[in-house]
């Protein structure tokens, strides 16, 4: 049995929004269309929230030693 390879090609970025916008104005119509792509963005805004907590209560040097290693024992073979 022959092997069926699938090559997928992505559309070009001007496309693929006219295509999405053709594909909300058909199912939801113009109203719903412009209120759906003007929702607010909540749940963005409260993950950047919560890393600027994390970021702020963070201990900088804890990190990086967990990251890249501890200081001391970089260069040493």
């Amino acid at each position: 049995m022959p092997k069926i390879r699938c090559v997928y090609v992505y559309l070009p970025e001007d496309k693929m929004i006219r295509r999405g916008l053709e594909a909300l104005m058909a199912a939801l119509g113009p109203v719903e269309t412009v209120r759906f792509l003007t929702l607010p963005r909540r749940r963005r805004l409260e993950s950047v929230r919560r890393h600027r907590q994390w970021q702020a209560s963070l201990d900088q040097e804890w990190f990086f030693d967990q990251v890249f290693g501890a200081r001391n024992e970089q260069g040493t073979s």
